[in-house]
């Protein structure tokens, strides 16, 4: 890993109408635009499901890591983040998010362990770190069939 502090850069370009074409070196253009709740066109990633999928991404390589660290053996996860976005003393913004993570792991894993790795995923995403809001994680974990 590089020392800190880190830098990150992107760009937005757009016009009166229409998408957002956002950029940064190196990677591929993603347009963007509002989201349907702000009579945007709703098929296009926005700033706010943008921002959520950051969580869900930070907390799934978060995991990576830490499982690695820990020797977990696992097969798979997923994970789905909800953020709620609201008006508070007439400002809008993200109040609480919900990551809901779904473990699957060999027969016969460390169950318990698993389940304290997933937490401390939850709590070391640099991502939900950086964010106000309520966090809320709640995990389910499965067997694989033998």
């Amino acid at each position: 890993m590089h020392p800190y502090p880190h830098t990150y850069q992107a760009n937005a370009t757009g016009s009166a109408a229409g998408l957002v074409s956002l950029q940064s070196v190196g990677l591929p253009p993603l347009n963007s635009a509002p989201p349907a709740q702000f009579d945007g066109p709703g098929d296009v990633w926005s700033p706010e499901t943008l921002l959520v999928a950051a969580i869900a991404d930070c907390y799934l390589l978060t995991f990576r890591l830490v499982a690695h660290a820990s020797n977990l053996d696992w097969m798979s996860v997923h994970c789905a983040v909800e953020g709620t976005l609201d008006r508070v003393g007439g400002v809008t913004l993200f109040t609480r998010y919900v990551t809901r993570a779904t473990l699957t792991l060999p027969t016969g894993s460390d169950v318990a362990k698993a389940r304290t790795l997933l937490e401390r995923a939850e709590k070391l995403c640099l991502i939900t770190n950086s964010l106000k809001g309520e966090r809320l994680l709640e995990t389910t974990i499965l067997e694989a069939s033998p």
